[in-house]
């Protein structure tokens, strides 16, 4: 056998009394241990998203509040009201609006005016406030910046129970 850094290792051997489900059943029980936590760390995640109807709500009163104020800038009457659907959720990431905590979420959701046949596959992006206790949201519009630099915030109730979650 070589001296020095360089030795030669002994060949591998079973382990004794022929237990070697042992091992295997110790790196089974690890991976399935690691495997729980990952998805435990992934329903928090998801925990932390607002519900379907309350996307589907924020959604429908940010295209009425976009309508309403184009339609006060040109003169003109709102042209019915907006049906959203198939909310597709592509980034989420917490921001602070105010003092209070936050979500900037950004996709892609089908929607129509009223009764149009013609339904549109749009691009979004908007910011949903958290309530004090968790149990509800906002729908927050940047309204400005304050004289310090930081971002103003408009907020808008959205309702607490929605049919769909």
């Amino acid at each position: 056998m070589p001296s020095g850094p360089f030795r030669e290792l002994p060949p591998p051997q079973a382990p004794r009394g022929g237990r070697w489900w042992q091992g295997a059943l110790r790196r089974f029980v690890l991976l399935a241990l690691l495997g729980s936590l990952a998805l435990g760390l992934g329903a928090c995640a998801a925990a932390s998203r607002p519900p379907q109807g309350t996307l589907l709500n924020a959604l429908a009163l940010q295209i009425q509040l976009t309508q309403a104020d184009v339609a006060q800038a040109l003169s003109l009457e709102s042209v019915g009201v907006p049906v959203v659907s198939r909310v597709r959720v592509e980034q989420q990431e917490p921001i602070t609006i105010g003092q209070g905590q936050g979500l900037r979420i950004a996709g892609r959701f089908d929607w129509r005016l009223g009764k149009d046949p013609f339904r549109v596959d749009a691009p979004f992006e908007i910011f949903l406030e958290r309530g004090d206790r968790g149990e509800s949201w906002r729908l927050a519009r940047p309204s400005g910046q304050a004289p310090e630099g930081e971002q103003e915030w408009l907020t808008y109730p959205l309702p607490l129970r929605t049919s769909t979650s």
